[in-house]
């Protein structure tokens, strides 16, 4: 897959079929776009081509909101690629970008920029400044820009819309099975294996610690059945994310605890995925107390893992994980 930063792009491309959109976690629904997108490019023997925007045009219109993302821009790229895409345009989203009436960014960007010959949105899709633009609005420029224009109908589960905002919320309540059915995959979060205290270790629970990013949705305060990748290698753990409260709470931090492995992670970089929440944060009396019920977590934590329908989707798993009791 390539990669453009700005327009117009050096390299022509045969009839390019543009789906639009920020993309953030990669849901269900965008995947029925990209769907659409591929088989539309078959059909006609076009290219398929996404148009995405970096930063975030909430980051640009309204500062002061701290929206926490469900992927970086590396991620997105990496799912557009696995999915079949051959262009990935990322255009930066600025003021005066966000000042492009519907007609400029449907003549400037789309007909001269790309060359679009179809274009794949949502069924309530909008665009150019101030949300102006609707899809009918989009199908007449279209007519005057020579692309067809196809809309999607947004994808249902028990009556909710796949969508970015509905799969954060559950996130950040702890829900993390139920927003992977809206992922279509485990929630993941990614970092540098840090140092710690040691507690885990001396409890007879050794951990990976990591930072939890500032800019990206974290489950809620808890323990949470996960798998663990590291070199395109998975292995059954239990997390946990918080302050540590029976010692006094200090940073909010993800530790991981790898079942039945003693494996050396410091400074290595790593791939914790969220299966199912199993309990919330609790303040022990005594370490005692809390490894007895960090046992039992271990215990909870390979019950879910051994047959939750995820568990299996993440690379190198079924190779990787040592199941023994």
């Amino acid at each position: 897959m390539n990669i453009v930063r700005g327009l117009p792009f050096p390299s022509s491309v045969q009839h390019p079929v543009v789906t639009i959109g920020n993309f953030d976690g990669q849901h269900v629904g965008h995947l029925a776009l990209l769907k659409v997108t591929l088989d539309v490019a078959h059909q006609t023997g076009g290219t398929p081509v996404v148009l995405t925007f970096d930063p975030h045009p909430i980051q640009v219109l309204k500062p002061d909101v701290r929206l926490q993302f469900l992927s970086t821009l590396e991620q997105k790229l990496q799912w557009f690629k696995e999915h079949g895409v051959e262009l990935a345009i990322v255009l930066e989203f600025s003021r005066n970008f966000a000042q492009l009436t519907p007609e400029q960014f449907a003549i400037q960007i789309l007909q001269q920029g790309i060359g679009a010959r179809a274009v794949v949105v949502g069924s309530h899709f909008v665009f150019g400044a101030k949300r102006a633009g609707s899809i009918d609005d989009l199908r007449q420029l279209g007519q005057a820009a020579d692309f067809h224009v196809h809309a999607v109908l947004p994808v249902h589960l028990e009556d909710e819309i796949a969508s970015s905002t509905r799969i954060r919320q559950l996130i950040q309540h702890g829900h993390v099975y139920e927003a992977s059915r809206y992922l279509g995959r485990p929630y993941m979060l990614s970092g540098q294996v840090v140092e710690g205290a040691h507690r885990g270790e001396e409890l007879g629970c050794r951990t990976a610690n990591l930072h939890l990013p500032a800019s990206r949705a974290i489950p809620a305060d808890g323990i949470y059945a996960t798998i663990l990748e590291w070199k395109h290698q998975a292995f059954y753990t239990v997390s946990y994310i918080g302050t540590r409260p029976t010692f006094g709470s200090g940073e909010r931090i993800l530790e991981v605890h790898v079942l039945d492995q003693n494996i050396a992670l410091y400074g290595e970089s790593i791939h914790v995925h969220f299966i199912q929440w199993i309990r919330g944060d609790e303040k022990f009396t005594s370490s005692q107390d809390l490894a007895r019920q960090m046992s039992d977590d271990v215990r909870q934590a390979r019950r879910i893992l051994e047959t939750a329908p995820f568990s299996r989707t993440i690379v190198g798993v079924n190779a990787s994980v040592d199941c023994s009791t």
